[in-house]
């Protein structure tokens, strides 16, 4: 059986189509202790777990006039080779090496006539080490279920055992709090004057519901809407991007971050957006522009996963859109306002009208959906800087053939005007900030990975003092 896309997977692939310099892929690059594998021994070990994935077989087949959404299709011609990779870093094998050797291959768009996904193997890293760099199109999965494909690749995991996705049935129901309300009435309400009475008469929908979800849907449409629409003040953050991608890796210490957290009474996504937040405003005035008070609003993507749905391979994500208080210089200030501004967002519903309307989205004709997101993606929008997304990574350390993953980097792709984009992914007690920038317009992206190291510092100092 055939399955189709949810519109919000699509969307990743009309996001695409609309600027012929973006690749939509995902990825995740894990450091490996001791020498490589054999080509053999890789492709009986890892390959085999590879192609057991939803939809590693498969590719897009897409209907004319998008009369349909895209489904999934059987890849006749599967080969797995044609999916593998193996190549070395120049010496030292450094951090410089490894980012350049990213950002050439995430540049690369995936075959659209081949299952979407490829699996590098990196020799020649520093300390003897290898990588495994997993590539997989963002219309598969999100930052959540990409880190459960990659958990996929390891060995069986003494804490959970072995992880094992399942591919998204239709409909899936997601929905939480208004959403589901207003989703719900919406789709049960008859089509005839008639029927509708009776059925507000039986109290199946009541003005209570319609308020509650009115209301609530309005207020954080109003919030995205107005993120979207009004204008940022001009950076060189936003603006056209190339084909050409730049990669650089920050790290911090996850017992460092919790210690801020515990000391200032703080979330482990506000203490990373702070430390994002000082290192952007450090670039913006080395490239000698004023960071103002609106200068950075940030897309947050937000998880609506439920835990019946965490080893789905999809897309279940909404937003929020903070402003960074880049205009602020003070790190502990910075952190306090990131504090109040994310909780300002999660009470003003902008996640759950995000995700009502890709909810609603699912029962609407797909071909309406289509062509609404490929004009919003064809028009040069101005409110919006960067992209920043924390995933939750493996909690234990994890193993690949016998041999530990020391560190495990996220990669997150950039579009639609935006130059720079950061991942924050947390695996055992580290935490990685994986930076994809346009290789033009981005030149300094080490001086900002160097930056968010050196302001996480500073608040881990700042927390220690206080103790």
């Amino acid at each position: 059986m055939t399955q189709r896309l949810s519109p919000l997977d699509a969307g990743f692939l009309e996001l695409e189509d609309s600027d012929p310099n973006v690749s939509l892929a995902i990825a995740a690059v894990a450091i490996i202790e001791g020498p490589p594998p054999s080509e053999a021994d890789f492709l009986e070990a890892v390959a085999a777990r590879l192609i057991a994935i939803p939809h590693a077989r498969e590719r897009i087949h897409t209907t004319a006039f998008d009369l349909s959404a895209p489904v999934w299709i059987d890849d006749d011609d599967f080969d797995v080779n044609r999916h593998l990779r193996r190549t070395a870093l120049p010496a030292p094998g450094d951090d410089d090496a490894l980012g350049h050797l990213v950002g050439r291959v995430m540049a690369q768009r995936l075959d659209r006539s081949r299952p979407l996904w490829e699996c590098w193997v990196v020799e020649g890293l520093e300390n003897g080490r290898w990588a495994i760099l997993a590539k997989v199109h963002h219309c598969m999965a999100d930052g959540i279920a990409g880190a459960r494909l990659f958990e996929a690749l390891c060995d069986p995991d003494t804490h959970n055992g072995v992880v094992r996705l399942v591919s998204r049935r239709e409909p899936a129901d997601n929905s939480t709090g208004i959403a589901r309300r207003v989703r719900d009435a919406l789709v049960a309400l008859p089509s005839s004057p008639a029927a509708q009475f009776r059925y507000l008469v039986k109290g199946l929908l009541t003005p209570l519901q319609i308020a509650l979800g009115t209301f609530g849907a309005a207020k954080g449409f109003a919030g995205i809407a107005g993120g979207v629409l009004v204008p940022t003040a001009s950076t060189s953050l936003l603006g056209p991007v190339g084909k050409q991608r730049r990669y650089a890796v920050a790290r911090a210490s996850m017992l460092d971050i919790r210690d801020v957290c515990t000391v200032f009474d703080v979330k482990v996504n506000d203490v990373a957006l702070a430390a994002i937040t000082g290192a952007l405003r450090t670039m913006l005035l080395r490239r000698g522009e004023e960071p103002k008070e609106d200068s950075v609003r940030t897309l947050v993507p937000v998880s609506v996963r439920n835990s019946g749905s965490a080893d789905v391979l999809d897309n279940r994500v909404s937003l929020m859109l903070p402003v960074l208080p880049v205009a602020i210089a003070d790190p502990v200030d910075q952190l306090a306002a990131v504090h109040g501004r994310m909780a300002a967002h999660k009470s003003g519903g902008e996640a759950e009208a995000g995700h009502l309307a890709t909810s609603l989205a699912e029962h609407w004709p797909f071909a309406p959906t289509a062509w609404a997101v490929r004009l919003a993606s064809r028009l040069p929008q101005h409110g919006i800087d960067i992209v920043a997304t924390n995933v939750p990574g493996p909690k234990h350390s994890r193993t690949v053939l016998g041999s530990r993953v020391v560190e495990i980097f996220p990669y997150v792709p950039i579009a639609w005007r935006l130059r720079i984009g950061i991942a924050i992914l947390s695996y055992a007690d580290r935490v990685s900030f994986g930076i994809t920038g346009d290789f033009d317009s981005a030149p300094d992206l080490d001086f900002l990975a160097h930056e968010i190291e050196r302001h996480m510092e500073l608040l881990v100092a700042e927390a220690h003092s206080r103790r």
